[in-house]
């Protein structure tokens, strides 16, 4: 099993900058993708972006251009850099990590989540 820890939420203005980080509770050397969900209120959980463990990365539209994704698999951390932040980008941030059956303890785990508030 995987735990996920996100961190480095907040409130920033219209603008500014975030850098989420995702640690996880065991090597995600193996882990075959790892990325970044978010959830607006009433709203469905959208991709924000991932990333595989070959390193290829993918990004939602609405964020291409302000967001990176990458991994340290030495921290067994993953990062979400934010950018030129827009209130649309408001919500809950999860990380999420998936393992490709059938590598052992395979499936989608999920991390409890961490606020982003952008305000204008």
């Amino acid at each position: 099993q995987v735990q996920l820890v996100e961190s480095g939420g907040g409130l920033v203005q219209a603008g500014g900058s975030l850098r989420l980080s995702c640690a996880a509770s065991r090597s995600i050397f193996s882990i075959d993708v790892m990325g970044w969900y978010r959830q607006a209120p009433g709203k469905q959980r959208e991709l924000v972006a991932t990333i595989t463990s070959s390193g290829r990365t993918n990004c939602a539209d609405s964020v291409k251009g302000r967001f990176t994704i990458s991994r340290d698999n030495a921290e067994n951390t993953v990062y979400l850099q934010m950018n030129n932040l827009e209130p649309d980008d408001t919500g809950v941030y999860y990380c999420y990590s998936l393992i490709l059956y059938p590598r052992p303890n395979y499936g989608t785990y999920w991390g409890q989540g961490t606020q982003v508030t952008v305000s204008s």
